[in-house]
């Protein structure tokens, strides 16, 4: 007869372990931009950012000059900037120079919320897709 095994008692991981291939917040966030119709990825400006038909939609901020937070800045419809902020602004920021177009800063450090980040961006593709590419987007299932 064999010997029995002790059973393995589960830990939780420690604090310092890195993560898992493929889950950074820069790769989800890359995920969630190149699975929009037609979106490509460019640095720019020494960071990341999506572009459809050569206009940007996303552009990552890694803690851009000195910034507490990793985040990436996107273009909101009217209106949306202001609500967004009000709303929950740890989430939401203004972001230099390109706030004051209405762009808005989602933090994805910590624990973000990756369904309301999915959601702002595709949001911020229909801002500057061209109306064929929108469409697309509004045939999949889901589509908000």
């Amino acid at each position: 007869m064999a010997a029995r095994r002790p059973a393995r008692r589960s830990r939780p991981a420690p604090a310092s372990r890195p993560r898992a291939r493929g889950h950074s917040p820069l790769d989800r966030l890359r995920a969630i931009c190149l699975a929009l119709p037609e979106a490509t990825e460019k640095v720019a400006w020494g960071e990341p950012t999506w572009r459809v038909n050569g206009r940007l939609f996303a552009q990552l901020d890694d803690h851009h000059h000195g910034a507490d937070h990793l985040a990436v800045w996107l273009p909101a419809p009217l209106g949306e900037q202001e609500a967004m902020i009000f709303a929950d602004p740890g989430r939401f920021f203004r972001p230099p120079y390109v706030g004051g177009r209405g762009w808005v800063g989602v933090r994805i450090d910590g624990r973000p919320d990756w369904t309301m980040v999915a959601r702002v961006v595709a949001q911020a593709y229909r801002v500057v897709a061209p109306p064929r590419l929108r469409a697309q987007l509004d045939l999949r299932p889901g589509a908000s």
